[in-house]
């Protein structure tokens, strides 16, 4: 299992995950429904919504095989697929440079990418700090579909 841990810039509140070969455009992606579950999706791209438009702790997870639906730690759980044709996935902020950004060498195939947001309400009254944290598991699977796991409360 590959794991590390990273700080992302989530400019218009949101980072990214990819296949390093896509094209995928997220700006059409973030319609109301995306935005309620904190996930949009275009071709080979998945766009995770944080709730601060600031520098957030991402950890990051390869697995083998699904992980257990554990929850309780979490306030906010979507899951998705991400096709990924190149062998290499980018995870980044979504202004950043993309050829400075983090690459993952994987075996080509699809991928489910599991998103659990966490302390989603210890934002500061400004909305510029707090504890909220973001973890992406990754694992081999052929479901491309999108399921909330978990519904964070409003």
């Amino acid at each position: 299992m590959k794991s590390f841990e990273l700080v992302l810039f989530a400019d218009y509140f949101q980072f990214y995950i990819q296949d390093e070969a896509a094209k995928g455009d997220l700006s059409q992606a973030w319609n109301e429904e995306a935005t309620d579950r904190l996930l949009a999706l275009a071709p080979g791209t998945v766009g995770i919504g944080t709730v601060r438009n600031m520098d957030v702790p991402v950890t990051v997870d390869f697995l083998e095989h699904a992980p257990e639906d554990e929850f309780s730690e979490w306030d906010h759980v979507v899951e998705a697929g991400l096709d990924v044709t190149s062998g290499r996935i980018v995870i980044a902020g979504c202004t950043d440079y993309f050829p400075d950004a983090k690459r993952v060498e994987v075996p080509p195939g699809v991928y489910r990418v599991r998103v659990s947001y966490g302390a989603l309400d210890t934002l500061s009254e400004d909305g510029l700090s707090g504890d909220d944290r973001y973890r992406l598991q990754l694992w081999p699977a052929a479901s491309t579909a999108v399921h909330i796991l978990k519904q964070r409360l409003k």
